[in-house]
């Protein structure tokens, strides 16, 4: 019984030699935590000793972006550890490594920040047009961050002390430069000629069509020719020249601008616009077939809708002896013409002799006209899908007139014989 007794005092003994270091609040003889050397330190020294060597030697986060690399320290960057059991636990001689664990207080509205300062919008590409014709503007491409990834490998990189990189790529304009073009193809181009020698005519001629190139007709809206081209005065620029008036030529401000009108009607029905409003002249035009004129004046418009989902654009060209315009937008695939018939020719009235100096014609004189136009529509293949009654008119005869100084002597008051 005594023996027992000895053996259970001997190991109480020992008990109480080795765990007196922790009794005291002293770190064990020779442990080394991190590679600082706190044997016999108490608890709270042998953790600041410990914990400053750790800040030294903690490696920052690094996210790399297009933008710059975004390096995160102290003290944004704080850890956690496992330093105080360390130091109370450790055997004598132990050379220990810290569990430690970084963390990052606004990682969430920090890493928003670098994905916005790398995010770029993508611009869309833009046209211009003017009477000149199309400007293209190429569109650019634009960049997006992945943030939900962002957040997840930022998180890992914590506990793994690895890089970041932010996941970014190209985004592709809504609109491209190739998109705009094909919504700006050619859909039509119609011309007349005019006689460039007749200097007032082609000013006119000329200046409508000026007027006209350069618009811009949206998806749904009305076309009105008076409304572009404003009233034909010679305070809006315009002069005097030959004009149809009551079923003669006159002279008048603003002769030729009827030429201008009719050759933008006829490149509106081959572009496929709806037309809503045209008249004809009181007499038959040169330039153009029976039925596809467009007389235009205070009293009678030219006007059309733009049937289209995009919108037409209109340009005008003019050289020395003619008149063109042309209709761009998106094609439908179809094509559009319009074609005349001549239904019956009226003959002039007898030929008109007034008292002159000399033999000459005054005004030759021209059938009169009743016509019809149709318009025709086809699909890619050619094939003729409508063909629809557009106008019937009916353009009056000119009488001839010519000057001669032989006298009618009908004329020339009662003859001085009777009568036979």
């Amino acid at each position: 019984m005594k023996k027992i007794r000895a053996v259970v005092a001997l190991l109480l003994a020992g008990s109480l030699f080795f765990c007196c270091g922790t009794f005291r609040g002293t770190v064990r003889a020779g442990v080394r935590i991190e590679g600082v050397d706190v044997g016999g330190m108490k608890f709270s020294e042998a953790e600041t000793l410990v914990r400053a060597r750790i800040a030294e030697t903690l490696p920052p986060l690094v996210v790399h972006a297009p933008c710059g690399d975004v390096v995160v320290r102290s003290p944004a960057l704080s850890f956690t550890d496992n330093v105080p059991s360390l130091v109370r636990t450790a055997k004598r001689g132990e050379n220990l490594r810290a569990d430690v664990r970084r963390n990052w207080a606004d990682m969430e509205a920090e890493l928003l920040a670098v994905c916005e300062q790398n995010f770029r919008a993508p611009r869309d590409a833009e046209l211009s047009f003017s009477p000149a014709g199309f400007v293209y503007l190429e569109g650019e491409k634009g960049v997006s961050c992945d943030y939900a990834r962002l957040l997840a490998d930022a998180a890992r990189a914590l506990e793994t002390g690895e890089e970041v990189f932010l996941s970014c790529r190209e985004t592709s304009p809504a609109v491209t430069e190739k998109q705009l073009r094909a919504r700006t193809r050619r859909l039509s181009r119609f011309s007349t000629a005019f006689d460039g020698g007749n200097v007032s005519r082609a000013h006119n001629v000329r200046l409508a069509a000026a007027r006209v190139g350069g618009t811009v007709v949206e998806p749904g809206e009305e076309f009105s020719f008076n409304a572009r081209v404003g009233r034909r005065t010679r305070e809006n620029g315009f002069v005097e020249a030959t004009v149809i008036q009551q079923g003669e030529f006159v002279q008048g401000v603003g002769g030729g601008v009827c030429q201008t009108s009719t050759t933008l009607l006829g490149a509106a029905i081959r572009a496929g616009m709806k037309i809503t409003a045209s008249r004809p002249h009181s007499l038959a035009v040169s330039y153009v077939p029976p039925s596809q004129d467009a007389m235009v004046s205070d009293y009678s418009d030219l006007k059309f809708v733009n049937p289209y989902s995009v919108p037409v654009y209109i340009l005008a060209r003019t050289a020395r002896s003619s008149v063109a315009f042309e209709f761009y937008g998106l094609p439908d695939g179809k094509r559009y013409a319009v074609e005349s018939c001549v239904l019956e020719r009226l003959p002039p009235p007898e030929e008109k002799v007034v008292k002159g100096e000399e033999e000459k014609i005054v005004q030759r004189e021209r059938e009169g006209i009743k016509s019809e136009s149709w318009l025709l529509e086809y699909d890619e293949r050619g094939n003729l899908l409508s063909r629809t009654l557009f106008r019937r008119d009916t353009y009056a005869p000119v009488q001839g007139v010519r000057e001669s100084p032989i006298a009618d002597p009908a004329e020339d008051g009662p003859s001085a014989e009777p009568p036979a």
